[in-house]
């Protein structure tokens, strides 16, 4: 790895830290810098996953600091999550990397669409049944397993969708996350899918970001930065369709 891979990668990951912390999407701009700093395509979606477990952290702490919490209300939403991110892992781990990486840059423009939208929340007692929540978070767990990107952006949909507070679904959303995580990033480690240099450096930036994205967050700044993401996404998908040569 060269310096301005390295830069580029401390960068990214700060600015896609502070991306997930007020809404998701980060792995967007993550794992495409990854392929771009030469990591290969399944290489890049493990290696993403130890930045996004350590700046889950930085930010729950960040909201903890705060005074915000939701601990309680993330418990119906763990069970299905986790056993589907352990399924969508063992699965995605055994496809090519030129396949990853096809399959990663056509679900990056719908991700991006799913980012342009405000989620809203619904009246109390409207959200969904048991059965349903269970199923629903267990296809997020599968799709979180296997690709991770936009996941906040799913789970930050639906949690409001079931009546929670939007500022309380996205302290939620990173809590699932983290625990999606915690099943995934084993699977991948086990498999030697994980590039340690360009994890560590990823690592630094995406929680130094994820730090400062809580407190953007609580003051409803996070149109500050979606403009951003979105044209950098773009610019990206290119370089995993292979566009770029």
């Amino acid at each position: 790895m060269v310096w301005w891979e390295a830069v580029l990668l401390f960068v990214g990951g700060g600015a896609a830290g502070i991306v997930n912390a007020m809404a998701g999407g980060g792995s967007s701009l993550t794992v495409p810098l990854l392929v771009l700093a030469g990591v290969p395509g399944n290489f890049a979606n493990g290696t993403n996953r130890v930045g996004i477990f350590v700046s889950n952290g930085t930010t729950i702490w960040s909201f903890h600091k705060q005074g915000v919490t939701a601990y309680k209300d993330a418990i119906p939403f763990l069970f299905p999550v986790i056993i589907g991110s352990l399924i969508g892992s063992i699965g995605i781990s055994q496809v090519t990397d030129t396949t990853f990486e096809t399959i990663f840059g056509i679900l990056i423009l719908p991700i991006i669409f799913l980012s342009l939208r405000e989620p809203k929340t619904i009246e109390a007692g409207k959200g969904f049944s048991t059965t349903a929540t269970a199923a629903i978070f267990f296809g997020i767990g599968l799709y979180a397993g296997a690709i991770q990107m936009g996941v906040g952006l799913v789970l930050l949909a639906f949690l409001t969708r079931s009546g929670l507070p939007l500022m309380k679904a996205n302290i939620v959303k990173v809590l699932v996350t983290l625990a999606v995580t915690m099943t995934a990033l084993p699977v991948f480690i086990i498999q030697g899918k994980v590039r340690w240099w360009p994890a560590i450096i990823l690592t630094t930036g995406l929680s130094i970001g994820g730090w400062v994205g809580a407190r953007i967050a609580v003051r409803g700044g996070e149109r500050t930065i979606r403009v951003f993401m979105v044209i950098a996404a773009i610019g990206l998908t290119g370089k995993l369709l292979g566009l770029y040569g």
